[in-house]
């Protein structure tokens, strides 16, 4: 005896589809017989075949220019001024992390890495940076393969650390906004891993050379993200916040003795 297949099950989201496709479609009909009603009782009532066809093919010739105006150019102004909107959103959403999160984390963790010298040197951010100069910082944090000294690091007070923000991390990810902003959000993917590792281990002491090597290469990549973003995060300030870009020249981790006091 033959099995019969399994009926196949639609989704939920393809049922509303369907049934928004199928609304969108009587709808459409019931207007274009409602318009050629309209246009068949005027000619009936008003005997004009000629003027009527001759506005109604003035009404179809203007259709394209509508399309264009409304369709083409009122939407992409709409689209632009809400994606502004988001954007605005979402830089908030980075000062945020950055103050609670984000530089706190690059300051704890460049004393432990091996070319912190370098990362000094080329991210010690000034009030005088301009546009070149945050190119060439962002490409050397783009590019730098930032190798971490595990001995350096106190991977329980790391740990501990990383735990208490899990709950700030998990709401950031919540945010609909971070769907415009993939690279932000690859940033806080790869600091969650790094608290997921950390607490996936019961001891962190003398890890073999292999998970040691893991779990390097897990805070080395989420430090490169944390200072790619930052370079581009400190950029965005100068140019729309500059009194928010004064605070962060003040306090960054990439100089000898950050204060926010100010002096001179």
């Amino acid at each position: 005896m033959a099995k019969r297949k399994p009926a196949t099950t639609r989704s939920s989201s393809e049922l509303r589809a369907h049934k928004e496709f199928h609304f969108l479609l009587v709808i459409g009909i019931a207007l274009v017989v409602v318009s050629a009603v309209a246009y068949a009782l005027n000619i009936v009532v008003f005997r004009t075949a000629r003027d009527t066809m001759y506005y109604l093919w003035i009404d179809l010739a203007f259709i394209p220019l509508e399309v264009l105006i409304v369709g083409v150019i009122v939407d992409r102004l709409i689209t632009r001024r809400e994606k502004g909107a988001i954007a605005q959103k979402l830089n908030m959403v980075i000062g945020a992390f950055f103050s609670e999160l984000g530089t706190p984390l690059l300051g704890r963790l460049l004393p432990t890495m091996l070319g912190a010298a370098a990362i000094r040197e080329n991210l010690h951010l000034k009030a005088s940076w301009k546009k070149d100069d945050f190119a060439r910082a962002s490409q050397f944090a783009r590019t730098l393969e930032c190798e971490i000294d595990l001995d350096k690091v106190d991977l329980y007070e790391l740990r501990d650390y990383l735990l208490v923000k899990r709950d700030f991390i998990l709401r950031l990810l919540e945010n609909p906004n971070l769907i415009e902003h993939d690279r932000f959000t690859d940033l806080l993917w790869a600091v969650m891993h790094v608290v997921d590792e950390l607490e996936a281990r019961p001891e962190l002491k003398d890890l073999q050379p292999s998970d040691a090597a893991h779990l390097r290469l897990d805070i080395r990549r989420a430090y490169n993200a944390l200072m790619a973003e930052w370079v581009l995060y400190a950029e965005h300030l100068k140019a729309n916040y500059p009194y928010l870009f004064s605070l962060v020249v003040r306090t960054h981790p990439f100089q000898e003795a950050p204060s926010a006091t100010v002096t001179g």
